[in-house]
């Protein structure tokens, strides 16, 4: 489902083709999400014509970067842990993790789960649709 030419692709879109203006304001509004969104998808077109898989893959990216979606899966992992694990959402709510996690840790968890959920949701896109 998850090949080398699709996570290549995912490296040149997210990390080579993004600006930082994308960077810096995706998280604050829209306009530079939909930007990030579309010229990260705009290398998958070596890998597909299909414009529903394309569709699928610019959306769920605007919809993940826009909302830093990743945090939420983050933190709502740590739910079914002892309660001493389990942290409110206003003590996490910038990474996912508790605020006392030391914040380089913090930040390169939040980018490994974001860039997994990418990674799979292009899988599901390339593979099946």
């Amino acid at each position: 489902m998850i090949t080398a030419d699709q996570i290549l692709l995912h490296l040149i879109g997210d990390y080579v083709l993004q600006s930082d203006w994308q960077a810096t304001e995706k998280t604050k509004g829209s306009w530079a999400a939909l930007a990030h969104a579309v010229t990260y998808t705009v290398p998958f077109l070596f890998l597909t014509r299909s414009p529903i898989a394309l569709a699928f893959i610019c959306l769920t990216h605007f919809a993940i970067d826009r909302w830093r979606l990743a945090r939420y899966v983050c933190w709502l992992k740590n739910l079914p842990s002892p309660e001493r694990y389990r942290y409110p959402w206003s003590d996490c709510s910038g990474t996912g993790y508790h605020k006392d996690r030391p914040a380089w840790l913090a930040v390169w968890l939040l980018i490994i789960a974001d860039n997994t959920m990418h990674l799979l949701l292009n899988g599901v896109a390339l593979s099946y649709m």
